[in-house]
């Protein structure tokens, strides 16, 4: 809206409320904020709704299970991370053995020719003779106990598979904005489904006073000899028949109220708040709705698959890169559990794998991976097609809504002057009664058909609002 065209506005304010009384100025005063008012979704969200909104989202039993879900993702991420870090563990091996294979030394046969020569020479018994040795070769009272520290230098797997946790949690929390909108919608259909028996009730509770009424007219004429007395036990069938229709719209109106509650996650008694906010609505078409698709979560949850696998793709090709790793080892080893300078030990490695040939295994796994790639690309386009649709066919549905509810506005104002017509001529009995109950049947029914209309037009605008993603996630 330009600046001219608002001066403009102003000026046929001003020069109308100078006309009107001083109530009436008041109440277009009112209008006129109400229309300059920009709704920030599809159309202005009322605090009661909203309320209700906001309490399914914080509460909701199924949107907390997938906030878990998002949660585990978070911390995949965070293991996928550490990956690149160093590793310490603490490793300890102890043995015992008897029996098994011997070794014989002949120590003793090699060593003590030459100690008796020795001795022999230096007149002394310096040189001892040794006997001959037959050790296990089973350890025995062994034990080896070591700090190891790992650290990765160059692994293409850890660095793909961060890559895929990302997109992973991308997917789990486009997920959840999906339930999230889907919850939307359901709270408010819900909520106009609620409202619509509410008013049903009204409508019928009010039919039966009207019937009430032309029963006391009916006792009346009855009595002064203008009627017969059939005219009573048909007011009395309508009667029931209406208490019957009330009792049915309290049952809609109890199970709308439990299931808006079950939402929400209140106890299913709890009592819902009438918003006589939605009586009525704008019969022009919002600026906001139009055949333009939104950020939809569900192309979003497909393009971060797209990403995953494309990272899988990327990983398989990455096979003729090396993996390269060292290793440091502190540690101890030794009989009787020994522990000194000559049993501690410092052992540095490092580790190559490098997978030279495998039968062409690898390029299969490729081209398997790059298969799942293009399979999800197809489903891509499929879903955007699907949702530009949903998109089209929805808007269509409101605005068949919206010119239904229309007519409905002409139809109850053209049963409520038949009706009034008709009552006034029964009850100076110009007509019969099969031509007041057929005036009050019509009324009763355009005014239950208006009341349907007017709230399947807000549940059409929900469904727009939820296919245009246009309803505000924000926490």
């Amino acid at each position: 809206m330009n600046t001219m065209l608002i001066y403009r506005q102003i000026y046929l304010f001003i020069y109308q409320s100078i006309k009107l009384s001083k109530s009436l100025v008041i109440v277009i005063t009112i209008l006129q904020v109400l229309s300059l008012a920009k709704p920030s979704d599809l159309y202005a969200q009322t605090s009661l709704l909203d309320t209700y909104i906001k309490e399914g989202l914080q509460n909701n039993q199924a949107l907390k299970q997938q906030r878990f879900l998002l949660e585990k993702n978070l911390y995949a991420l965070r293991e996928a991370n550490t990956l690149f870090m160093p590793t310490v563990n603490f490793n300890t091996t102890y043995s015992t053995a008897t029996g098994g294979r011997r070794i014989s030394l002949p120590i003793g046969d090699l060593v003590n020719p030459v100690y008796a020569t020795l001795n022999q020479l230096t007149q002394t018994d310096r040189f001892p003779q040794i006997a001959n040795t037959n050790e296990q070769l089973m350890p025995h009272d062994f034990y080896d106990m070591k700090f190891r520290i790992a650290v990765p230098l160059v692994n293409a797997e850890i660095y793909y598979n961060k890559k895929i946790r990302q997109e992973q949690l991308t997917m789990q929390q486009a997920e959840i904005n999906v339930y999230k909108r889907e919850l939307v919608k359901d709270i408010k259909s819900a909520y106009f489904k609620f409202l619509q028996a509410s008013e049903a009730i009204t409508i019928y509770q009010n039919a039966l006073n009207l019937l009430k009424e032309s029963q006391r007219v009916n006792e009346s004429l009855v009595k002064n000899g203008m009627a017969t007395s059939t005219v009573l036990l048909r007011s009395q069938s309508e009667i029931g028949k209406i208490e019957a229709q009330i009792m049915e719209a309290q049952n809609n109106q109890q199970n709308a109220a439990a299931y808006l509650n079950f939402l929400v996650n209140r106890p299913l008694e709890s009592p819902i708040t009438i918003d006589t906010a939605f009586n009525t609505i704008k019969t022009q078409v919002p600026e906001n709705v139009a055949l333009e698709m939104g950020n939809r979560e569900e192309l979003q949850k497909i393009k971060a698959g797209i990403n995953a696998n494309q990272q899988v793709v990327n990983l398989n090709k990455a096979f003729w890169i090396p993996k390269l790793g060292t290793s440091l080892d502190l540690g101890s080893q030794g009989f009787h559990w020994q522990f000194n300078d000559q049993n501690r030990y410092t052992l540095l490695g490092v580790s190559l794998d490098w997978n030279l040939f495998a039968s062409g295994r690898n390029k299969l796994k490729i081209k398997q991976a790059e298969m799942d790639l293009n399979a999800l690309n197809a489903q891509y386009t499929q879903v955007d097609n699907q949702l530009h649709l949903q998109v089209k066919t929805t808007v269509n549905n409101y605005l068949s809504a919206l010119e239904i509810y229309q007519s409905t506005q002409a139809q109850v104002e053209s049963a409520q002057k038949y009706f009034n017509d008709a009552f006034k001529r029964y009850k100076q009995g110009q007509s019969t009664q099969i031509e007041y109950l057929d005036a009050r049947n019509n009324l009763t029914s355009a005014q239950i058909q208006q009341s349907i209309s007017l709230y399947n037009v807000w549940g059409k605008l929900a469904e727009v609002e939820r296919v245009k993603a246009s309803y505000s996630l924000v926490d």
